[in-house]
């Protein structure tokens, strides 16, 4: 992480003391010690949910200090009657009964989402044991989404190698690189929407979004460009004050030279800091491409459209990478309180 995206990251994370959730220290050794190294460096506050005899037991094998940490086990927790009959109330359609409602919240992952949701934690950090598709579930289940946005997405912040010209202080934000695999005009608009004002808000800077294309001011015809110029005109429409450009093809939005001859008087050609790919081929591809040849360091994917903080994980995170996840959690819990 470039000194710029930590500091930046940091403080926001500690405008406000916040409390995270990480439910996967029972069954993942490296959330265990991310765990600990949270714990010394003392931004936030950190809840262990599960088994408690599990993380104890993983812990003293492993020789990582937890001592002192807060650990809250579904099984044993006072809360465990409440939560279950809240959850069953949030999924009132699914007319689960006790038992069933029950069986759900056991779940670790579950039962820390309902956590956030009652506002008993801030965030949630999971992902290096469960699937995305799991940590969405529960997110979606017992948070549901943010007021105005009806799309989950993700973007990840790519930070370029050190004097690097693109980007904002060298990192450059890449969405939806992780959960919709073809979004609508409507699911394109909201990933938008949502990128431009939670990264602009992580990074504190002015948000220029580029809708990606292979396509630059009708260049060519498709459907799949259709799709970009009908979403750019509900942004539009909904966001006018958002700085937003397309279609334009990854040079143009990048390049000045580019950008100037390709799309003149565009507000975002050239000069770019956010950029919203067309569908999930594309995005995915696109940071790993540039995280491998660019050696740009990757963070995320960061999710968003939640009506709280939870951020996923690869699960072939490291240590750090959940601890600086966690970071972002925190900024963000701060930032959707309103603190930038």
């Amino acid at each position: 992480m470039s000194d710029f995206l930590k500091q930046r990251l940091m403080t926001l994370a500690t405008k406000k003391r916040t409390k995270i959730v990480l439910p996967e220290a029972g069954m993942d050794l490296r959330t265990l010690k991310a765990a600990a190294l949270l714990k010394k460096e003392d931004f936030c506050d950190v809840m262990l949910v599960g088994d408690t005899k599990k993380i104890n037991a993983l812990a003293k094998a492993n020789n990582v200090d937890i001592a002192g940490q807060e650990i809250v086990d579904p099984a044993t927790d006072d809360r465990l009657l409440a939560i279950v009959t809240e959850y069953q109330q949030r999924r009132a359609k699914e007319n689960l009964t006790d038992e069933q409602a029950a069986k759900v919240i056991s779940n670790p992952l579950y039962y820390a989402a309902m956590l956030v949701s009652r506002g008993d934690a801030d965030g949630m950090t999971a992902g290096a044991y469960n699937t995305t598709g799991n940590v969405l579930r529960a997110s979606i289940k017992c948070i549901g989404t943010e007021k105005g946005i009806k799309t989950v997405s993700s973007f990840f912040l790519m930070t370029l190698p050190e004097g690097s010209e693109y980007g904002e202080h060298g990192t450059l934000v890449f969405a939806d690189c992780g959960v919709n695999p073809d979004p609508t005009d409507v699911q394109l608009a909201d990933i938008c929407i949502s990128t431009a004002d939670t990264a602009a808000g992580l990074l504190g800077m002015e948000a220029r979004v580029a809708m990606l294309s292979f396509s630059t001011k009708g260049s060519a015809k498709h459907e799949s460009v259709d799709k970009v110029t009908s979403a750019l005109a509900m942004v539009k429409e909904r966001r006018p004050d958002i700085f937003i450009d397309g279609e334009l093809q990854a040079d143009a939005a990048l390049v000045k030279k580019v950008g100037e001859f390709k799309a003149p008087g565009s507000p975002v050609a050239g000069k770019a800091n956010i950029l919203i790919f067309p569908n999930l081929d594309a995005g995915n591809i696109s940071y790993k491409l540039t995280q491998r040849l660019a050696n740009a360091e990757a963070l995320g994917p960061i999710l968003q459209g939640l009506a709280k903080s939870i951020n996923d994980l690869s699960r072939g995170c490291s240590v750090e990478d959940i601890a600086s996840v966690t970071v972002v959690t925190a900024a963000k819990a701060n930032l959707l309180e309103g603190l930038k």
